[in-house]
């Protein structure tokens, strides 16, 4: 696996864990790392940004962390300038921050919107639009944004949530095509059911700090496959988008979901 990301530069956003266990961007910095990136791991929380960089470095591969708002322009083109500082340069974006919300039109505060489109939309807005100068520089580089299953399936109600990963896939596929004769690519990944401690601690309003075996039997029965994906299984599809294997695949909005977008489903999962 070593040669895939040799000699690149992963800047990651969301490298932590709210928890303990392996979430989405954990996972993909520590795989990204295993197939010879150095990886720039970028958190709002700088201790979980340095237990990632630690595990990663404790592996014998390279790895450096830092704690940034990327919901703050400011914070943006610090972070940027520190890994350039670091690193020389960056070859791979990987936005993978985000929060979750529950509620439908009613329930949800302007509040909780503005939150949830600010984490969500405008600090991949804010990233791209630091990096892509970078890239055109280099002369190319890989964007890739980690979306939702819920951008286009309602299961419960989270109108804020699925409406910013529409507006994810929107913005993916925007800079995918102005930028497509430029050597960048920008594509998303498209999560179904994915046992995250992110996902465990947003249960917790619904089935309460007792509850997640109950939360995970549920989740696993919802899935075609009987059980849900992993944070590796979204690690693993970053980083094929991410290597020059995926060169000539742009725009795309890759679901990992087991198959469960052509599953009709309902109720809390």
């Amino acid at each position: 696996m070593t040669a895939r990301l040799q000699d690149k530069v992963a800047l990651i956003c969301g490298a932590g864990s709210i928890g303990p266990g392996w979430g989405n961007g954990k996972a993909t910095a520590a795989t990204f790392a295993r197939a010879g990136a150095k990886v720039f791991c970028v958190d709002l929380n700088m201790d979980a940004a340095a237990e990632t960089a630690a595990i990663i470095t404790g592996e014998g591969f390279e790895a450096t962390a830092h704690a940034a708002d990327v919901s703050d322009e400011a914070a943006v083109a610090d972070m940027v300038a520190a890994c350039v500082a670091k690193y020389g340069r960056v070859d791979i974006l990987h936005n993978n921050v985000g929060i979750a919300s529950l509620g439908g039109p009613i329930d949800t505060t302007l509040a909780q919107w503005e939150r949830v489109m600010r984490v969500n939309v405008t600090s991949m807005f804010l990233t791209c639009q630091a990096v892509i100068p970078l890239f055109l520089e280099q002369g190319g580089g890989a964007i890739v944004n980690v979306s939702s299953l819920s951008a286009t399936k309602a299961a419960r109600p989270e109108l804020a949530y699925a409406t910013s990963k529409g507006a994810v896939n929107a913005l993916t596929i925007n800079i995918a095509m102005e930028f497509a004769d430029r050597n960048i690519r920008c594509n998303a990944l498209v999560p179904g059911l994915i046992n995250t401690p992110m996902v465990a601690d947003a249960m917790k309003d619904i089935y309460g700090d007792g509850g997640m075996e109950t939360m995970v039997a549920a989740r696993d029965a919802i899935s075609p496959t009987g059980r849900m994906g992993e944070g590796w299984d979204v690690a693993y599809a970053a980083l094929f988008l991410a290597s020059d294997e995926a060169r000539y695949i742009n725009g795309m909005l890759l679901n990992v979901d087991g198959g469960l977008q052509h599953k009709i489903t309902s109720g809390k999962g």
